[in-house]
């Protein structure tokens, strides 16, 4: 199904490769470089090649989880915490009956910030700490609900790093 954005490709990934996921994964837009259609890669010339160099692996490994993106707006700046992408509803509907779900009563956190476009890099380790069954539950979500593709992408975008154990800001 063509929805979720890129959630739908890196929850498929996931999914489809759990059993035997490289050792570090970067998940990017499929952009080159360029301003206007790589405006979200905080590289000289937006260049995503240039980002994948000089990724620190070390870092990714003792960290588990990291954004691809410094650049703190639009995402991480105070005013954009309440965002309405991730409302309670949805915060609920996504995280209530996976794993680390305590009773269909997942704490919904009062701020959830990340540095905006869905474009990290994540451990096999730091992926694992989930169950493949959480993926999977992510991953109906996108199907099941009435979002559109835009809203539905956008929500994974301000929870990945939740996702991958991150605090909410």
């Amino acid at each position: 199904m063509n929805k979720g954005h890129e959630a739908m490709a890196y929850l498929t990934f996931i999914i489809d490769n759990y059993a035997s996921l490289p050792s570090t994964m970067a998940f990017m837009h499929p952009h080159l470089s360029g301003f206007l259609s790589a405006w979200h890669t905080d590289m000289a010339l937006h260049s995503n090649v240039d980002a994948l160099n000089s990724l620190q692996i070390q870092y990714v490994h003792e960290n588990g989880y990291a954004n691809l993106r410094c650049n703190q707006n639009p995402g991480c700046i105070k005013k954009h915490w309440k965002n309405k992408f991730v409302t309670a509803e949805i915060w609920r509907e996504i995280f209530n009956g996976i794993s680390t779900d305590r009773g269909g009563k997942h704490d919904v956190p009062p701020y959830i910030a990340a540095a905006c476009c869905a474009q990290f890099a994540v451990s096999r380790n730091r992926v694992l700490e989930r169950p493949l069954s959480d993926y999977e539950h992510f991953r109906q979500w996108i199907f099941d609900t009435d979002l559109t593709d835009r809203y539905s992408g956008r929500a994974f975008e301000y929870l990945w790093h939740v996702i991958f154990g991150m605090r909410a800001v």
